[in-house]
């Protein structure tokens, strides 16, 4: 489990390093009378800060040496 939650972060680490950031849709109801409906669509972008990426990449690394110890 150690092994995948450390590949996972090494993984997750360097895709964050390829795109600083991620984009997704929201869609709010505006206007709601009647038969009027009025939407409005906006397109939001969050950054992904870069020293998470690197800071994820080295415990995902430390997880990975650390995978031959027994845990106690």
């Amino acid at each position: 489990m150690r092994r995948l939650l450390a590949a996972l972060l090494i993984i997750g680490g360097i895709a964050a390093l390829a795109t600083p950031y991620f984009t997704y849709t929201e869609k709010e109801r505006v206007v709601d009378v009647g038969p009027i409906e009025i939407d409005k669509t906006e397109t939001k972008t969050i950054p992904i800060p870069q020293i998470a990426a690197v800071a994820a990449i080295i415990i995902g690394l430390g997880m990975l040496a650390m995978g031959g110890r027994s845990e106690a």
